[in-house]
């Protein structure tokens, strides 16, 4: 006799993210044209990207909230960095890279972590990159996760 198979129940599946395109007309338009590490306006000669704020190798998932608005330039210069060392490079270049909206962009993304659930190998990389920014930034990166009740 062979074992009875139950019909595989689907799991709870994240909203399908819109395409490459789309996903970079709403990051313009939450973000501003304006490049996060470098400060140029995008459009015209500065090509806008948008750019993991926790890179995929460092297991951030492609999800509009792990995404902000880039020069192909920074994009391409920051490979796989976490996003405050390249923060602190940028700054180090004479730049004026946007410190609150990364803030704002990796509080969000822990919100939606948080959320959905999973994301396991981002968790991790996520939280010792806040715990950096709030020590450069005091109170722009939101509340210290300890401190809040569960």
């Amino acid at each position: 006799m062979s074992p009875r198979r139950t019909p595989a129940v689907p799991d709870p599946v994240r909203p399908r993210q819109p395409g490459r395109a789309e996903r970079l007309a709403v990051v313009l338009e939450r973000d501003g044209a304006t490049c996060i590490w470098c400060g140029r306006e995008l459009g015209g000669l500065v090509a806008p990207t948008t750019e993991h704020v926790v890179p995929r190798v460092k297991g951030g998932p492609s999800w509009l909230e792990n995404e902000v608005a880039a020069c192909r330039r920074c994009n391409a210069e920051r490979g796989h960095r976490a996003p405050v060392d390249w923060l602190e490079e940028c700054e180090r270049r004479g730049w004026r890279p946007d410190a609150a909206r990364l803030a704002r962009a990796l509080t969000d993304l822990q919100a939606a972590i948080d959320r959905a659930g999973g994301q396991r190998r981002a968790r991790p990389h996520l939280d010792a990159q806040l715990r950096r920014l709030r020590r450069r930034l005091p109170g722009a990166a939101g509340p210290d996760r300890r401190t809040v009740a569960s």
